[in-house]
């Protein structure tokens, strides 16, 4: 549903044919109009964000679908992992009715997707974890080619926070307390294992050049002096 951030009035709802899914709806800005993609088991959809009518769906995803989908330059990229993997990259131009399987559907990967964790989207790559484990995927956003072969982060355990990336640096925090640092490219170089005594379940968020972690039980700001 669609409400009205000023009075909490409702503004359009829209049943749909699924148990449960978990990801936050991505509004995107397409040839005038925006819309709202939702992933989930059964169907990913994209609605009207002015009156909820749907423009689009498409299947393939894995039970539980968690990851929210990302999007850039009239792609949207769509993953779960849950019981199996799946990846779609969905071209919003040629995107109307039942995509599946047609033109739109760019390319598809179906292995070594997400279950909690949401996927990285960085300049021309996408960078995501296999499951919740320490396995470390990064592929050209264009075609789904691999930059290399999947990685395992050493000294990273279970993961459910999301990578984040900034100058040319990607962050992943565990739940165990440990953050790796990796550079962002064509080649896998880990650059930095830091711990805390505390664990991560939350998405490290990045503002400026300050990086605020909130821990099982503290909340961090890491920072130079």
């Amino acid at each position: 549903m669609a409400l009205d951030a000023v009075t909490g009035d409702e503004v359009w709802r829209q049943e749909r044919d699924e148990g449960t899914s978990w990801n936050t709806p991505l509004i995107v800005e397409h040839n005038g109009r925006a819309q709202v993609v939702v992933n989930a088991t059964n169907r990913i959809r994209s609605y009207d964000l002015a009156d909820g009518s749907l423009l689009w769906e498409c299947s393939g995803m894995t039970r539980g679908a968690i990851p929210t989908p990302v999007h850039a330059d009239g792609v949207v990229y769509v993953m779960s992992g849950f019981q199996g993997a799946a990846l779609v990259a969905i071209d919003l131009d040629a995107a109307e009715g039942d995509v599946t399987n047609s033109d739109a559907v760019l390319w598809t990967k179906d292995r070594d997707t997400p279950y909690v964790p949401s996927p990285l989207l960085y300049e021309d790559a996408l960078y995501y974890v296999k499951g919740n484990d320490g396995i470390f995927s990064a592929i050209h956003r264009a075609t789904g080619d691999p930059l290399y072969a999947p990685q395992r982060l050493e000294g990273i355990g279970n993961l459910y926070s999301s990578p984040v990336a900034a100058d040319g640096r990607v962050y992943l925090s565990d739940r165990d307390g440990a953050t790796i640092v990796l550079a962002t490219g064509d080649e896998f170089t880990v650059l930095a294992t830091n711990v805390l005594d505390d664990g991560f379940s939350a998405t490290p968020a990045l503002v400026d050049d300050e990086i605020y972690l909130r821990g099982h039980r503290y909340l961090y700001c890491i920072a130079e002096e």
